[in-house]
Protein backbone atom coordinates (compact mmCIF):
# COMPACT_ATOMS: atom_id res chain seq x y z
CA UNK A 1 0.00 0.00 0.00
CA UNK A 2 1.05 3.31 -1.02
CA UNK A 3 -0.24 6.80 0.17
CA UNK A 4 1.34 10.18 -1.12
CA UNK A 5 -0.21 13.36 0.22
CA UNK A 6 1.00 16.54 -1.45
CA UNK A 7 -0.61 20.53 -1.55
CA UNK A 8 -3.84 18.65 -0.37
CA UNK A 9 -3.59 15.83 -3.29
CA UNK A 10 -3.73 12.36 -2.50
CA UNK A 11 -3.01 9.03 -3.93
CA UNK A 12 -3.63 5.54 -2.56
CA UNK A 13 -2.22 2.80 -4.66
CA UNK A 14 -2.55 -1.20 -3.02
CA UNK A 15 -0.37 -4.08 -4.23
CA UNK A 16 -1.72 -6.48 -7.34
CA UNK A 17 -3.64 -9.82 -7.10
CA UNK A 18 -1.00 -12.48 -6.53
CA UNK A 19 -1.93 -16.13 -7.98
CA UNK A 20 -4.13 -17.13 -4.89
CA UNK A 21 -5.46 -14.32 -5.16
CA UNK A 22 -4.48 -12.69 -2.50
CA UNK A 23 -3.24 -9.25 -1.49
CA UNK A 24 -3.32 -6.31 1.41
CA UNK A 25 -6.42 -7.15 1.69
CA UNK A 26 -5.90 -10.95 3.20
CA UNK A 27 -4.12 -9.45 5.77
CA UNK A 28 -5.18 -6.36 6.38
CA UNK A 29 -9.12 -6.09 5.30
CA UNK A 30 -10.77 -9.24 5.88
CA UNK A 31 -14.73 -8.87 6.67
CA UNK A 32 -16.00 -11.72 8.82
CA UNK A 33 -18.50 -14.43 7.48
CA UNK A 34 -18.79 -13.20 3.61
CA UNK A 35 -21.06 -16.09 2.91
CA UNK A 36 -23.55 -15.28 4.74
CA UNK A 37 -23.47 -11.59 4.27
CA UNK A 38 -24.01 -12.03 0.48
CA UNK A 39 -26.00 -14.90 0.90
CA UNK A 40 -28.45 -11.79 2.70
CA UNK A 41 -27.97 -9.76 -0.53
CA UNK A 42 -29.41 -12.04 -2.77
CA UNK A 43 -32.17 -13.16 -0.76
CA UNK A 44 -34.65 -10.79 -2.75
CA UNK A 45 -33.27 -10.97 -5.69
CA UNK A 46 -34.86 -13.22 -8.20
CA UNK A 47 -33.05 -15.38 -10.48
CA UNK A 48 -32.37 -13.67 -14.43
CA UNK A 49 -32.09 -10.56 -12.36
CA UNK A 50 -29.49 -8.08 -14.19
CA UNK A 51 -27.00 -6.48 -11.43
CA UNK A 52 -25.63 -3.75 -13.48
CA UNK A 53 -26.61 -1.31 -11.07
CA UNK A 54 -26.86 -3.38 -8.03
CA UNK A 55 -25.15 -1.39 -5.46
CA UNK A 56 -22.94 -3.21 -2.51
CA UNK A 57 -21.75 -0.97 0.44
CA UNK A 58 -17.91 -0.87 0.99
CA UNK A 59 -17.76 -3.85 3.14
CA UNK A 60 -17.81 -5.67 0.26
CA UNK A 61 -15.18 -3.24 -1.63
CA UNK A 62 -11.59 -3.86 -2.74
CA UNK A 63 -9.38 -1.16 -1.74
CA UNK A 64 -9.07 -0.04 -5.53
CA UNK A 65 -11.38 0.12 -8.91
CA UNK A 66 -12.40 -1.95 -11.47
CA UNK A 67 -10.53 0.70 -14.00
CA UNK A 68 -7.22 -0.56 -11.89
CA UNK A 69 -8.13 -4.01 -11.88
CA UNK A 70 -8.30 -3.90 -15.43
CA UNK A 71 -5.18 -1.99 -15.92
CA UNK A 72 -2.98 -4.23 -13.80
CA UNK A 73 -3.95 -7.72 -16.22
CA UNK A 74 -1.51 -5.39 -19.08
CA UNK A 75 1.00 -3.66 -16.39
CA UNK A 76 1.48 -5.88 -13.66
CA UNK A 77 3.45 -9.17 -14.79
CA UNK A 78 6.59 -11.04 -13.53
CA UNK A 79 7.01 -11.54 -16.75
CA UNK A 80 7.12 -9.94 -19.96
CA UNK A 81 4.99 -11.66 -22.10
CA UNK A 82 3.71 -8.82 -24.63
CA UNK A 83 6.95 -8.24 -25.80
CA UNK A 84 7.80 -11.69 -26.51
CA UNK A 85 4.77 -11.50 -28.76
CA UNK A 86 6.50 -9.23 -31.31
CA UNK A 87 9.86 -11.19 -30.68
CA UNK A 88 9.46 -14.55 -32.78
CA UNK A 89 10.66 -14.54 -36.61
CA UNK A 90 7.85 -17.33 -37.32
CA UNK A 91 4.12 -16.17 -37.73
CA UNK A 92 3.27 -19.42 -35.94
CA UNK A 93 5.49 -18.46 -33.29
CA UNK A 94 4.06 -15.38 -32.50
CA UNK A 95 0.73 -16.96 -32.69
CA UNK A 96 1.76 -19.06 -29.68
CA UNK A 97 3.43 -16.38 -27.72
CA UNK A 98 -0.43 -14.04 -28.22
CA UNK A 99 -2.02 -17.35 -26.95
CA UNK A 100 0.47 -17.53 -23.96
CA UNK A 101 0.37 -13.71 -23.42
CA UNK A 102 -3.73 -13.71 -23.53
CA UNK A 103 -4.06 -16.17 -20.87
CA UNK A 104 -1.40 -14.84 -18.25
CA UNK A 105 -4.06 -11.66 -18.56
CA UNK A 106 -6.58 -13.18 -16.47
CA UNK A 107 -6.34 -12.83 -12.49
CA UNK A 108 -7.70 -14.41 -9.73
CA UNK A 109 -10.60 -12.48 -8.04
CA UNK A 110 -11.38 -12.99 -4.16
CA UNK A 111 -14.53 -14.48 -2.88
CA UNK A 112 -16.87 -11.75 -1.52
CA UNK A 113 -14.77 -8.87 -2.36
CA UNK A 114 -15.46 -6.32 -5.55
CA UNK A 115 -13.84 -3.32 -6.71
CA UNK A 116 -15.03 0.10 -6.92
CA UNK A 117 -17.53 0.70 -9.80
CA UNK A 118 -15.45 3.20 -11.75
CA UNK A 119 -17.35 6.76 -12.32
CA UNK A 120 -17.59 8.35 -15.60
CA UNK A 121 -14.60 9.70 -17.01
CA UNK A 122 -12.35 8.32 -14.74
CA UNK A 123 -9.42 7.34 -16.05
CA UNK A 124 -6.20 5.14 -14.69
CA UNK A 125 -1.79 6.17 -16.27
CA UNK A 126 0.16 4.00 -15.72
CA UNK A 127 4.18 2.99 -17.13
CA UNK A 128 5.92 -0.04 -16.73
CA UNK A 129 9.54 0.13 -18.57
CA UNK A 130 8.41 0.79 -21.86
CA UNK A 131 4.68 -0.07 -21.99
CA UNK A 132 2.50 3.21 -21.59
CA UNK A 133 -0.80 2.29 -20.05
CA UNK A 134 -3.99 4.43 -20.25
CA UNK A 135 -7.96 3.64 -19.74
CA UNK A 136 -10.85 6.02 -19.26
CA UNK A 137 -14.87 4.46 -18.18
CA UNK A 138 -16.18 5.91 -20.86
CA UNK A 139 -19.76 4.97 -19.47
CA UNK A 140 -21.81 4.87 -16.91
CA UNK A 141 -25.07 3.35 -17.56
CA UNK A 142 -24.23 0.87 -19.13
CA UNK A 143 -20.53 0.66 -17.02
CA UNK A 144 -18.02 0.53 -20.37
CA UNK A 145 -14.35 0.66 -20.01
CA UNK A 146 -11.73 1.65 -23.07
CA UNK A 147 -7.93 0.71 -22.58
CA UNK A 148 -4.83 1.39 -24.81
CA UNK A 149 -1.91 0.23 -24.52
CA UNK A 150 1.34 0.88 -26.30
CA UNK A 151 5.00 0.32 -26.50
CA UNK A 152 6.72 2.57 -29.33
CA UNK A 153 10.01 0.50 -28.76
CA UNK A 154 8.56 -2.40 -29.45
CA UNK A 155 5.83 -1.20 -31.88
CA UNK A 156 2.81 -2.54 -29.75
CA UNK A 157 -0.70 -1.43 -29.42
CA UNK A 158 -3.11 -2.49 -27.19
CA UNK A 159 -7.11 -1.65 -27.74
CA UNK A 160 -10.06 -2.82 -25.56
CA UNK A 161 -13.47 -1.61 -24.82
CA UNK A 162 -15.12 -3.69 -22.27
CA UNK A 163 -18.41 -3.59 -20.98
CA UNK A 164 -19.62 -6.04 -17.62
CA UNK A 165 -23.08 -7.41 -17.45
CA UNK A 166 -23.72 -9.33 -14.19
CA UNK A 167 -26.66 -11.57 -13.82
CA UNK A 168 -27.99 -13.68 -10.50
CA UNK A 169 -29.04 -17.35 -11.90
CA UNK A 170 -30.22 -18.17 -8.45
CA UNK A 171 -27.05 -19.89 -7.12
CA UNK A 172 -24.55 -17.88 -8.95
CA UNK A 173 -23.70 -14.31 -9.95
CA UNK A 174 -22.55 -14.70 -13.61
CA UNK A 175 -20.83 -11.89 -14.84
CA UNK A 176 -20.24 -11.39 -18.97
CA UNK A 177 -17.53 -9.71 -20.24
CA UNK A 178 -18.60 -8.51 -23.90
CA UNK A 179 -16.19 -6.29 -25.93
CA UNK A 180 -13.48 -6.33 -28.63
CA UNK A 181 -10.07 -6.76 -27.79
CA UNK A 182 -7.16 -6.13 -30.60
CA UNK A 183 -3.67 -6.71 -29.79
CA UNK A 184 -1.11 -4.94 -32.57
CA UNK A 185 2.36 -6.22 -33.62
CA UNK A 186 2.78 -2.90 -35.84
CA UNK A 187 6.12 -3.88 -37.23
CA UNK A 188 4.67 -7.18 -38.42
CA UNK A 189 1.72 -5.93 -39.81
CA UNK A 190 -0.79 -7.83 -37.89
CA UNK A 191 -3.57 -7.84 -35.68
CA UNK A 192 -5.21 -10.47 -33.04
CA UNK A 193 -8.35 -9.78 -32.50
CA UNK A 194 -10.02 -11.39 -28.89
CA UNK A 195 -12.06 -11.78 -26.40
CA UNK A 196 -12.67 -12.55 -23.00
CA UNK A 197 -13.86 -15.34 -20.41
CA UNK A 198 -16.91 -15.07 -18.92
CA UNK A 199 -16.36 -14.28 -14.61
CA UNK A 200 -18.69 -16.98 -12.35
CA UNK A 201 -19.40 -15.83 -8.77
CA UNK A 202 -20.82 -19.37 -7.15
CA UNK A 203 -22.72 -18.45 -4.03
CA UNK A 204 -24.07 -22.07 -3.39
CA UNK A 205 -23.83 -24.90 -2.99
CA UNK A 206 -19.87 -23.91 -2.41
CA UNK A 207 -18.92 -20.20 -2.72
CA UNK A 208 -16.07 -19.62 -5.41
CA UNK A 209 -14.60 -17.59 -8.01
CA UNK A 210 -13.18 -18.72 -11.23
CA UNK A 211 -13.18 -18.20 -15.10
CA UNK A 212 -15.40 -19.66 -17.01
CA UNK A 213 -16.14 -19.82 -20.77
CA UNK A 214 -14.63 -19.72 -24.57
CA UNK A 215 -11.94 -17.28 -25.88
CA UNK A 216 -11.65 -16.88 -29.37
CA UNK A 217 -7.95 -15.75 -30.91
CA UNK A 218 -7.80 -15.07 -34.89
CA UNK A 219 -5.34 -12.88 -36.93
CA UNK A 220 -6.15 -12.64 -40.39
CA UNK A 221 -2.83 -11.46 -41.62
CA UNK A 222 -1.17 -14.54 -40.73
CA UNK A 223 -4.40 -17.45 -41.30
CA UNK A 224 -4.21 -18.56 -37.24
CA UNK A 225 -6.91 -18.76 -35.10
CA UNK A 226 -7.39 -20.39 -31.52
CA UNK A 227 -9.80 -21.93 -29.64
CA UNK A 228 -9.86 -21.85 -25.81
CA UNK A 229 -12.22 -23.23 -23.65
CA UNK A 230 -11.84 -22.04 -19.80
CA UNK A 231 -13.49 -24.38 -16.97
CA UNK A 232 -14.15 -25.04 -13.61
CA UNK A 233 -15.55 -27.44 -11.03
CA UNK A 234 -19.38 -28.37 -11.24
CA UNK A 235 -21.15 -26.74 -8.38
CA UNK A 236 -21.36 -30.20 -6.58
CA UNK A 237 -17.41 -30.32 -7.19
CA UNK A 238 -17.64 -34.02 -8.58
CA UNK A 239 -16.37 -32.91 -12.05
CA UNK A 240 -14.34 -30.47 -13.82
CA UNK A 241 -10.97 -29.13 -13.22
CA UNK A 242 -10.27 -25.57 -10.87
CA UNK A 243 -9.19 -23.01 -12.82
CA UNK A 244 -8.67 -25.23 -16.14
CA UNK A 245 -8.24 -24.22 -19.94
CA UNK A 246 -7.86 -26.47 -23.29
CA UNK A 247 -7.92 -25.59 -27.12
CA UNK A 248 -5.93 -25.51 -29.68
CA UNK A 249 -4.57 -23.30 -32.50
CA UNK A 250 -5.50 -24.50 -36.05
CA UNK A 251 -5.65 -22.94 -39.68
CA UNK A 252 -8.59 -20.93 -40.29
CA UNK A 253 -8.50 -21.99 -43.76
CA UNK A 254 -8.73 -25.28 -43.60
CA UNK A 255 -9.42 -26.01 -40.03
CA UNK A 256 -6.50 -27.99 -39.72
CA UNK A 257 -5.68 -28.48 -35.86
CA UNK A 258 -1.70 -27.70 -35.72
CA UNK A 259 -1.64 -27.36 -31.89
CA UNK A 260 -3.46 -28.92 -28.88
CA UNK A 261 -3.16 -27.72 -25.37
CA UNK A 262 -3.64 -28.20 -21.87
CA UNK A 263 -3.16 -26.95 -17.87
CA UNK A 264 -4.77 -24.69 -15.44
CA UNK A 265 -4.57 -20.91 -15.91
CA UNK A 266 -2.82 -20.54 -12.53
CA UNK A 267 -0.43 -23.04 -12.79
CA UNK A 268 1.20 -24.53 -16.44
CA UNK A 269 -0.32 -24.78 -19.89
CA UNK A 270 1.58 -27.41 -22.18
CA UNK A 271 0.94 -27.48 -25.92
CA UNK A 272 1.02 -30.76 -28.23
CA UNK A 273 2.46 -30.17 -31.62
CA UNK A 274 -0.05 -32.64 -33.95
CA UNK A 275 2.58 -33.02 -36.46
CA UNK A 276 5.34 -34.35 -34.26
CA UNK A 277 3.60 -34.99 -30.83
CA UNK A 278 6.18 -32.87 -29.13
CA UNK A 279 4.99 -31.45 -25.49
CA UNK A 280 6.01 -27.73 -24.72
CA UNK A 281 5.36 -26.27 -21.77
CA UNK A 282 3.79 -22.46 -23.40
CA UNK A 283 2.99 -20.82 -19.88
CA UNK A 284 3.96 -21.04 -16.32
CA UNK A 285 1.69 -18.77 -14.11
CA UNK A 286 4.80 -18.54 -11.54
CA UNK A 287 7.11 -16.35 -13.59
CA UNK A 288 3.97 -14.46 -14.67
CA UNK A 289 3.04 -13.62 -10.98
CA UNK A 290 5.54 -13.87 -9.38
CA UNK A 291 7.73 -10.45 -8.16
CA UNK A 292 4.91 -8.20 -8.43
CA UNK A 293 5.48 -4.76 -7.32
CA UNK A 294 3.12 -1.62 -6.02
CA UNK A 295 2.71 0.89 -8.46
CA UNK A 296 4.49 4.20 -6.84
CA UNK A 297 4.18 7.90 -8.22
CA UNK A 298 6.77 9.47 -10.28
CA UNK A 299 5.25 12.49 -10.86
CA UNK A 300 2.81 13.98 -8.56
CA UNK A 301 1.48 16.71 -10.49
CA UNK A 302 1.15 14.94 -13.75
CA UNK A 303 -1.15 12.78 -11.85
CA UNK A 304 -5.02 14.14 -13.27
CA UNK A 305 -7.59 14.25 -10.63
CA UNK A 306 -9.55 11.81 -12.29
CA UNK A 307 -6.97 9.18 -12.00
CA UNK A 308 -8.64 6.15 -9.97
CA UNK A 309 -5.99 6.19 -7.29
CA UNK A 310 -7.50 10.05 -6.34
CA UNK A 311 -10.26 9.69 -6.67
CA UNK A 312 -10.91 6.59 -4.12
CA UNK A 313 -8.09 7.48 -2.22
CA UNK A 314 -10.26 8.54 1.04
CA UNK A 315 -12.15 5.47 0.53
CA UNK A 316 -9.85 3.19 0.38
CA UNK A 317 -7.76 4.38 3.56
CA UNK A 318 -11.13 3.94 5.20
CA UNK A 319 -11.55 0.26 4.30
CA UNK A 320 -7.94 -0.52 5.47
CA UNK A 321 -8.85 1.22 8.72
CA UNK A 322 -12.43 -0.57 8.97
CA UNK A 323 -13.67 2.62 9.82
CA UNK A 324 -17.18 1.80 7.84
CA UNK A 325 -18.38 5.27 8.73
CA UNK A 326 -16.29 7.39 7.06
CA UNK A 327 -16.32 4.75 4.00
CA UNK A 328 -20.19 5.03 3.36
CA UNK A 329 -19.90 9.05 3.78
CA UNK A 330 -16.97 9.22 1.56
CA UNK A 331 -18.35 6.37 -1.11
CA UNK A 332 -21.78 8.54 -1.37
CA UNK A 333 -19.70 11.92 -1.56
CA UNK A 334 -18.12 10.50 -4.73
CA UNK A 335 -21.83 9.15 -6.16
CA UNK A 336 -23.74 12.60 -5.26
CA UNK A 337 -20.73 14.33 -6.94
CA UNK A 338 -21.38 12.68 -10.33
CA UNK A 339 -25.28 12.85 -9.84
CA UNK A 340 -24.67 16.80 -9.42
CA UNK A 341 -22.15 16.82 -12.61
CA UNK A 342 -25.08 14.85 -14.33
CA UNK A 343 -27.87 17.42 -13.55
CA UNK A 344 -25.78 20.15 -14.39
CA UNK A 345 -25.12 19.20 -18.00
CA UNK A 346 -28.82 17.84 -18.28
CA UNK A 347 -29.67 21.83 -17.26
CA UNK A 348 -27.20 22.88 -20.16
CA UNK A 349 -28.17 20.43 -22.90
CA UNK A 350 -24.84 19.33 -22.89
CA UNK A 351 -23.70 15.41 -23.48
CA UNK A 352 -20.16 13.95 -22.01
CA UNK A 353 -17.78 12.90 -24.51
CA UNK A 354 -14.21 11.22 -23.66
CA UNK A 355 -11.01 12.95 -23.64
CA UNK A 356 -8.70 9.91 -25.10
CA UNK A 357 -11.58 7.76 -26.84
CA UNK A 358 -14.07 7.61 -29.47
CA UNK A 359 -17.12 5.28 -28.87
CA UNK A 360 -19.12 3.98 -31.14
CA UNK A 361 -22.28 1.41 -30.90
CA UNK A 362 -23.70 -0.71 -33.16
CA UNK A 363 -26.95 -1.79 -33.64
CA UNK A 364 -27.16 -4.58 -31.81
CA UNK A 365 -25.97 -2.62 -28.70
CA UNK A 366 -22.11 -3.53 -28.82
CA UNK A 367 -19.85 -1.05 -27.87
CA UNK A 368 -16.40 -0.31 -29.27
CA UNK A 369 -13.70 2.57 -28.70
CA UNK A 370 -10.75 3.80 -30.75
CA UNK A 371 -8.20 5.87 -28.76
CA UNK A 372 -7.74 9.82 -30.36
CA UNK A 373 -4.02 9.59 -29.75
CA UNK A 374 -1.40 6.40 -31.69
CA UNK A 375 0.53 6.54 -28.35
CA UNK A 376 0.00 6.76 -24.75
CA UNK A 377 2.40 8.96 -23.39
CA UNK A 378 5.00 7.71 -20.03
CA UNK A 379 2.81 8.07 -17.03
CA UNK A 380 2.93 10.09 -13.51
CA UNK A 381 2.32 6.52 -12.34
CA UNK A 382 4.95 3.75 -12.90
CA UNK A 383 5.49 -0.08 -11.77
CA UNK A 384 8.61 -0.78 -10.74
CA UNK A 385 10.72 -3.47 -12.83
CA UNK A 386 11.19 -6.61 -10.99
Amino acid sequence: MVTIIKDEKKIFLSRPLSINGDSEVDYVYKAPKSIQRISSLFKNIKPGFDLTNFKLPPLFNLPKSHLQCYGETVYCMGTDMLSRCNQADSPVDRFISVVAWNISTLRPPIFGFVPYNPILGETHHVSRANLNVLLEQISHHPPVSALHATDEKQKIQLIWCQQCVPKFNGIAVVNEVRGKRQLKLLSRGETYEMNSPNLLIRILPTPGVDWDGDVRIRCPENGLEAELHYGHKSFLGLRGSHRSVKGKILETSTKRTLFEFNGNWDRTVTMKDNTSGKLTVIYNAEGVYSGLKTPTVNDLQGVRSTESAAVWSELSEALMRHDWEKANETKNAVEEKQRELLRERESKGETWVPQHFTLTRNKDGVWDCLPIHQWVPPAPIIVPLS
